[in-house]
């Protein structure tokens, strides 16, 4: 087998291309594709605890940390105390942040479309669902 046609590095190679694109995308907001990814899981679901948001972007605690703090740096959320576990902080959009993540939504959908449009739907649904499959391992 070649280089060329390991899964591993057509994998890496795939998730390469495909960060970079979400990046340029996003570059325009001054925040990274990683932040971005971020703020639109708090757009689906703000006032959530900060696990929860782990969790659901699939980021271990000091990655997620250091993206909160940077992003609290900015503006863009606040961490609040949980009201009922004195012990978990909630992470929330502030106005600025809510007003971001809706226009890196619009972004998100605009460049999925674009990053996949050599694609047919049908094509596209099999990719993603292969994609989760795999993933799901």
């Amino acid at each position: 087998m070649k280089v060329e046609d390991c899964i591993f590095f057509q994998l890496a190679k795939t998730s390469q291309a495909a960060t970079r694109f979400w990046g340029q995308q996003v570059a325009r907001f001054n925040v990274t594709a990683v932040q971005a990814m971020v703020l639109n899981f708090l757009f689906d679901q703000d006032k959530v605890p900060s696990h929860r948001l782990g969790e659901r972007t699939r980021l271990d605690s000091a990655t997620l940390t250091g993206i909160l703090d940077r992003l609290e740096t900015m503006g863009l959320v606040e961490r609040k105390p949980h009201p009922e576990d004195r012990r978990a902080v909630l992470v929330c959009l502030t106005p600025k942040g809510k007003k971001l993540a809706g226009e890196l939504r619009k972004t998100m959908e605009q460049a999925n479309r674009e990053f996949l449009q050599t694609l047919t739907a049908k094509e596209e649904a099999a990719f993603k669902s292969l994609l989760n499959k795999v993933r799901a391992r």
